[in-house]
Parts: structure tokens; C-alpha cells; sequence
């Protein structure tokens, strides 16, 4: 489906103009062929802040009128349904399109403009915080099972000590530490 009204315009401006009163509407349309009955949704139209919701449909609510009565018995009931509707503004799709139209912007939540046309993506390979950490570019400190203080230097494993009991000891077996050894 098409969206109609929203040429040139970006998803953070979209985004303002919702949050000012935009909307995204449809209409459907009914045709009619005595015992064949076709009621289809038309594109999906923008209407700005402060634009009419029904301009948009009059050209539905035409076909609807001339082409919607004949089918016996769903073409009176869609064409009814439907001029009401389009008298009512459409119907008002706005979140789903906006779900749409926010996972498609890459930009939405992050405040970059990356992977836009006409932008590069830029990648920074992350950095340690200890130049002596082997760990292959994880920055886990090691813990002192002796102490339970975390120490600078990296260790071959990582041993957490059971805080379940009161009598804690060294042993990583006796007390059901976790081991986590280090990236070789």
C-alpha cells in the first residue's frame, strides 16, 4: 500500500506532525456486480494538522455511491458501513503506520543519522579500560576469592562466591561458585 501526502518529508518531521494532530486514514471502497461484491481498502493518506479527514475521500465515497448498492445482500451493507466511515474521517490507522515508519527509520531513538541515504556508517572498535587485560576485548575484573575485593590484574578465572551462606570459604567447589573462564 501506498501512503500518500508524506513526499519529502522525514521521519522525525512525520513524528511532529503526529504529535501537533497528523494523522494516517483509509478508506474502503465498495463495487458492486449483483452477485459479486468487492469492498477493498484504498492507499493510506496523510492528513496534516488542521487538513480535513473527509476531502481526501470524496472520490471513494463517490465510487461507494455509484458502484456499491448493487449486490445483493453485502453491497448495501459495505456501501453503508463505508460512506459512514468516510463522512467520519477514515479510518484512523495512525499507530500502526507509525510502527511501521519508526523501524524503518534507522535514525528513530538514536539521534544519528546513520544508514540514511547520504550518510556513512561509521564503527569504533571498542577499547578496554586495562592495557594489561588478555581477555581478548572483555573487561571483566577478576574477584579476590580470598578477600572478595576485585583486583586490576587478569586472572584465569572468574570465581563469584555463594552469598547463600553465612560461612563462606576460599574453596570454588565447596561453596558453588560460578566459573568463568577467561576468552584464550
Amino acid at each position: 500500500m501506498q501512503i500518500n501526502n508524506i513526499e519529502g518529508l522525514s521521519g522525525a518531521q512525520i513524528r511532529q506532525l503526529v504529535s501537533q494532530g497528523g494523522k494516517f486514514v483509509m478508506y474502503k471502497r465498495c463495487i458492486s456486480l449483483l452477485v459479486v461484491t468487492f469492498n477493498n481498502p484504498t492507499d493510506i493518506y496523510f492528513i496534516k494538522p488542521g487538513e480535513s479527514a473527509v476531502a481526501p475521500g470524496i472520490g471513494v465515497l463517490l465510487i461507494n455511491l455509484f458502484l456499491g448498492w448493487w449486490g445483493i445482500p453485502w453491497g448495501p451493507i459495505y456501501t453503508i458501513g463505508n460512506i459512514a466511515t468516510i463522512l467520519g474521517g477514515g479510518k484512523n490507522i495512525t499507530p500502526e503506520v507509525m510502527a511501521h515508519i519508526n523501524q524503518q527509520d534507522a535514525s528513530y531513538g538514536t539521534g544519528a543519522n546513520y544508514n540514511l541515504p547520504g550518510h556513512e556508517m561509521t564503527y569504533t572498535e571498542p577499547t578496554t579500560n586495562n592495557s594489561n587485560n588478555n581477555s581478548g576485548g572483555y573487561n571483566i575484573p577478576s574477584v579476590n576469592a580470598n578477600n572478595n575485593s576485585t583486583s586490576s590484574n587478569s586472572n584465569s578465572s572468574y570465581n563469584m562466591p555463594n552469598n547463600t551462606s553465612s560461612n563462606s570459604s576460599s574453596n570454588s567447589s565447596s561453596n558453588n561458585a560460578y566459573n568463568v573462564p577467561d576468552k584464550k
